[in-house]
């Protein structure tokens, strides 16, 4: 059974936001094994940041995140310079993944100041929800149901309309 994880930087501090993704997991359940994997968000000690500060939080949490992505994952990088693509597309591209021999699908999503260039190099994809910008636990909402929503697209499901 395909394994996909969501390596993300920090937690989900609203019960309706945990609920959702509770959902979604659970529903998921009958297509893949699921992971979520929460790293800690690196901290400013500065209310206003400068670039030199940004930088070494994304450089930080970008170390962190590379630990957790297994050498022959195929890695999806969440960013809004990413491709977006439509629910029928992203179904696609995780059976291919599968059928290239892809066992571990992991999806990122980075913390506030965004994602390393590093993370960035080593994904086989950039994906983006959208030019809008969300905040970080409602985009783990909207992937988890999107992931639903591919695995019921490939399996002939009635979910999608």
């Amino acid at each position: 059974m395909l394994r996909i994880n969501i390596i993300c930087i920090g937690k989900i501090k609203e019960k309706y936001f945990s609920d959702a993704i509770a959902e979604y997991s659970k529903r998921l359940s009958a297509f893949c094994r699921l992971g979520i994997i929460e790293l800690a968000e690196e901290r400013i000690r500065s209310n206003t940041p400068n670039r030199a500060q940004t930088d070494e939080v994304i450089a930080a949490e970008g170390s962190r995140i590379m630990q957790k992505i297994g050498a022959s994952d195929y890695v999806v990088a969440m960013c809004i310079e990413g491709k977006m693509m439509s629910s029928e597309e992203l179904a696609a591209a995780i059976g291919n993944a599968a059928v290239n021999g892809k066992s571990t699908i992991d999806f990122i999503i980075g913390g506030s100041y965004g994602l390393s260039g590093e993370v960035k190099a080593r994904a086989d994809l950039r994906l983006s929800m959208s030019r809008m910008t969300f905040p970080h636990q409602l985009a783990r909402v909207v992937l988890t149901e999107q992931l639903y929503r591919a695995f019921e697209i490939s399996s002939g499901g009635k979910y999608h309309k």
